[in-house]
C-alpha cells in the first residue's frame, strides 16, 4: 500500500515543517524556548502521534474514506498550528 506510506511521509514532513518554523521563531526572536513555543511544539507532537494511530487503525471498513478523512484531519491541524505560530 503506497498511499499508507505516502500519507505517513505527509504527516511526518508538514508536522516536521511546522516544529522547525516554531524553532525559527524562537532563534529569530527570544533565542530561547518559551511558554507558548513549548505549547505548539507538543501540540504538534500529539498531533502526530493521534494521526499515526488512525493510520495504522486495521479494523477500519472503508480505508479509502479513512485515508481521505486522516488527509483532511492533517490539513485542518497543519493549518491551525500555522495560524497559531504566525499569531506568535
Amino acid at each position: 500500500m503506497a498511499n499508507v506510506k505516502n500519507l505517513k511521509k505527509d504527516i511526518n514532513y508538514v508536522l516536521g515543517d511546522i516544529i522547525e518554523a516554531v524553532y525559527l521563531y524562537e532563534m529569530t526572536t527570544t533565542g530561547k524556548p518559551t511558554e507558548a513555543t513549548n505549547n505548539l511544539i507538543d501540540e504538534a507532537i500529539a498531533t502526530f502521534d493521534a494521526l499515526i494511530v488512525k493510520v495504522n487503525a486495521k479494523n477500519v471498513e472503508n480505508k479509502k474514506a479513512h485515508f481521505k478523512q486522516i488527509n483532511k484531519d492533517l490539513e485542518a491541524a497543519a493549518n491551525q498550528l500555522v495560524e497559531k505560530i504566525n499569531a506568535l
